[in-house]
């Protein structure tokens, strides 16, 4: 599962707003609620918070493997 919590750990590390990141960057509401919910993301919403940001696509994103997933029995 792709998680987001550093997404939201580093806006409170540089104090910067949803409002700010819509209002300045363009990033859509949609996106962000998403990402609350842990759900798709467009890559291209990645693209311009790596951007407005000054990050790298891990700062925003981790992945855990799920529990239940045969893949991470490996």
């Amino acid at each position: 599962m792709i998680v987001y919590d550093r997404f939201w750990k580093l806006l409170k590390e540089k104090n910067i707003s949803q409002y700010h990141l819509q209002t300045y960057h363009q990033i859509d509401r949609g996106q962000l609620r998403r990402m609350k919910e842990n759900s798709v993301l467009k890559t291209t919403t990645l693209d311009k918070l790596c951007k407005a940001l000054n990050c790298r696509v891990e700062d925003i994103m981790e992945y855990i493997p799920d529990s239940e997933d045969p893949c991470s029995r490996r």
